[in-house]
């Protein structure tokens, strides 16, 4: 079904099962989140990873996130107390935090040299479902590294390529997700976003000022 776009509005199911389908056959999709659009892969195929890293122009250095369906699916990706988020997940905010020691085989764009992951739940049901159905998704947003981040499908396949399948959910917000690193006490704001400090402290997550 590459370079096929199915709209997630009339079949969510069918949206859901084709992506997985790709994903299995190891090719990137373009899909809809609760910031902006991202194009995903299993987070265990480098080979699909690659192909994403190319049509962005990005960084191979720059470690990619994983979106997760839950907290218990992150738990496994890391042995950090995610409880604290309990009032901020799902939503548009990504935590760094140590990879568990079972989960550091994961290909290098994933992992940070300090032997850190990013995990977001996004504030999305379908990304979920997704996830929840082929496993944590390596994601990055479906634009080329330094340009603005698309929020309709069709600014993601005309950016990266007509030959990805794209979930199209309509438009997304635009704004990206908060970026905190919880390996540091207190937690540090890496990138401000959709979630601001002080509903980053009035949740409980307790971060420094900038």
């Amino acid at each position: 079904m590459t370079g096929h776009v199915v709209d997630s509005a009339s079949d969510p199911v069918g949206a859901v099962a084709a992506a997985a389908a790709e994903l299995r056959a190891g090719r990137p999709v373009v899909l809809p989140t609760d910031t902006v659009y991202g194009v995903a892969a299993l987070v265990g195929d480098a080979s699909a990873m690659a192909d994403i890293f190319e049509r962005k122009g990005r960084d191979a250095a720059k470690p990619m996130a994983v979106l997760v369906a839950d907290a218990n699916q992150a738990s496994d990706l890391t042995e950090a107390d995610l409880d604290v988020l309990a009032d901020l997940w799902p939503g548009p905010l990504t935590v760094i935090v140590p990879c568990a020691p079972g989960a550091r085989f994961l290909p290098g764009p994933l992992v940070g040299e300090l032997g850190t992951i990013g995990l977001r739940c996004p504030d999305h049901d379908l990304v979920r479902a997704l996830a929840a159905e082929v496993g944590p998704l390596a994601t990055t947003s479906a634009n080329r590294s330094g340009e603005p981040s698309p929020t309709t499908a069709s600014e993601a396949t005309a950016v990266l390529g007509g030959d990805l399948l794209a979930i199209d959910g309509g438009s997304c917000d635009g704004e990206p997700s908060t970026v905190v690193d919880l390996t540091f006490e207190p937690a540090r704001i890496i990138r401000e976003g959709a979630i601001d400090p002080a509903a980053l402290n009035a949740a409980g997550l307790g971060v420094a000022p900038r």
